[in-house]
C-alpha cells in the first residue's frame, strides 16, 4: 500500500513532522511520556517547562530523547510579569487583603488557617530554563504568553532549534514573524488554558477573537511568510479539516491531549473533561493570568467577589495551600481544570497516538469528499 503524502507538506518541511498536529505544552500534563507518544505518532509533542528548576528541565528533555527519536518541543512563557516576577512588597495592602479574603472563604474546607499575608516571592526560572534548552539543542522551542525577542530567536536558530510563537492577535503574529520565528500558532478565544499575551490585559480584551475569525486573518497577515497553526475549538478530525480549509497549516491541541492515557493530568481532571456538564469560564483567580477553565464553585465565587488578582504568578503563590490541598484530595471545585470551549465533545480517554492518527484519517476523509 502506498504511503499517504503529508496533509501539509510545508509544515512537514519546517518541523519534520508527519502529522500537522502539535500538542500544547501544558504544565502538569505534558510530561515526557505524553510528549514522546505524540511525537512517535507523527505529531509534535511539547514538554512544559514553566516553573521547573533548570536541572529538572534538563532531565526531562533527556527523558524525552530516550523515548523518541522524532522532533519534539519545549514550551515556556515569556510573559513580562513571569519572566521577571513582581515584588510582593510592592502590592497595595488592600489588593492582598481582598484576594486573600476570597481564598479564606474556601480554606476551612481543608482545615487550612485563614491568612491575609503577602505571598512569598516567586523564583525567576524562565531565563535559566531557556539556557538549558539552548544547551540541549532541542528540536523546537515553543514560546507562550509573549513574543520572543529577535536575539533569543537567533540564539535558538544557532543551536539548530526551530521556534514557534503562540499569539492571540494579528499584531503579535506580525511581531513574531518579524522576530524571525519559524511557525505561528494563532490562539482563538475558544482555547483552554492561558491567553497568549505578553502582558496582562483587561478581561474583555483578553477574550480575544474566535478561531474562525483569527485564523484566516493570521493566514492573510503572515501565512505567505511562514506556517500558521490554529488553536482553539479543535477537538477532532473535523476541526483539523476545517482549519486546513481556512488556510492553516495545522493545529495545536490542548484539551484533547489532557484526556489521554499518557497525560499526567489527575484522574478527576480527565473525568470532568469527558462526562457531565462542561461549561467553561475565563478567570485570573488561580494564577493571576487569564485562563479558560471548567466552571466551578471557585470561578463563580471569585467572579462575584470582584477582587483583583495578584500580579505575575503571585496569585498562584497566595493560593498554593488551598489549590494544593484540592489537588491532593481530588476536589474538582477548588483547583484549575483547564479546558477549551469544545470540551463537551469529549467522551473517551484514548492513547495519544490514537488521537493523532484518528484526527489525520478523519480529516483526510473529509477533505476528499
Amino acid at each position: 500500500m502506498p504511503i499517504e503524502p503529508p496533509l501539509n507538506p510545508r509544515l512537514t518541511e519546517v518541523l519534520s513532522v508527519r502529522a500537522p498536529i502539535m500538542q500544547s505544552g501544558m504544565a502538569g500534563v505534558a510530561g515526557p511520556e505524553l510528549v514522546a507518544a505524540v511525537s512517535n505518532a507523527g505529531g509534535l509533542g511539547v514538554m512544559a517547562a514553566l516553573r521547573l528548576e533548570p536541572d529538572v528541565v534538563r532531565r526531562s528533555i533527556r527523558r524525552v530523547r530516550e523515548a523518541t527519536d522524532r522532533p519534539f518541543g519545549v514550551n515556556i512563557w515569556l510573559h513580562d510579569d513571569v519572566r521577571t516576577s513582581p515584588d510582593p512588597a510592592a502590592i497595595p495592602d488592600d489588593v492582598v487583603r481582598r484576594a486573600q479574603t476570597v481564598l479564606n472563604h474556601f480554606r476551612p474546607r481543608f482545615d487550612l488557617p485563614p491568612t491575609l499575608d503577602r505571598p512569598p516571592p516567586t523564583v525567576d526560572l524562565v531565563d535559566a530554563a531557556l539556557e538549558v534548552m539552548i544547551e540541549e539543542k532541542i528540536p523546537v522551542f515553543s514560546a507562550g504568553l509573549g513574543v520572543p525577542e529577535p536575539d533569543l530567536v537567533e540564539r535558538f536558530h544557532r543551536a539548530g532549534t526551530k521556534v514557534i510563537s503562540m499569539v492571540a492577535t494579528v499584531e503579535d503574529g506580525r511581531a513574531a514573524a518579524a522576530a524571525g520565528v519559524d511557525v505561528i500558532a494563532a490562539q482563538g478565544s475558544e482555547s483552554g488554558g492561558h491567553r497568549s499575551y505578553g502582558a496582562k490585559l483587561a478581561e474583555d480584551e483578553a477574550q480575544g477573537s474566535s478561531s474562525l475569525v483569527l485564523v484566516p486573518a493570521m493566514v492573510d497577515a503572515v501565512g505567505g511568510q511562514l506556517p500558521v497553526l490554529a488553536a482553539g475549538g479543535v477537538i477532532d478530525g473535523r476541526g483539523l479539516a476545517a482549519m486546513l480549509a481556512l488556510g492553516a497549516d495545522g493545529v495545536l491541541l490542548g484539551t484533547r491531549f489532557v484526556a489521554t492515557r499518557e497525560s499526567a493530568a489527575a484522574a478527576v481532571w480527565k473525568q470532568r473533561l469527558t462526562t457531565g456538564v462542561r461549561s467553561t469560564a475565563l478567570t485570573d483567580g488561580f494564577t493571576g493570568q487569564w485562563a479558560r477553565v471548567l466552571q466551578s464553585e471557585f470561578t463563580d465565587h471569585w467572579g462575584r467577589a470582584g477582587a483583583a488578582a495578584l500580579p505575575g504568578l503571585l496569585q498562584a503563590a497566595a493560593g498554593q495551600d488551598l489549590f494544593g490541598a484540592a489537588k491532593e484530595l481530588g476536589d474538582d471545585q477548588l483547583q484549575p481544570l483547564y479546558a477549551g470551549a469544545a470540551a463537551g465533545q469529549l467522551s473517551d480517554i484514548p492513547s495519544a497516538a490514537d488521537v493523532v492518527t484518528g484526527m489525520v484519517d478523519a480529516a483526510r476523509a473529509i477533505l476528499r469528499a
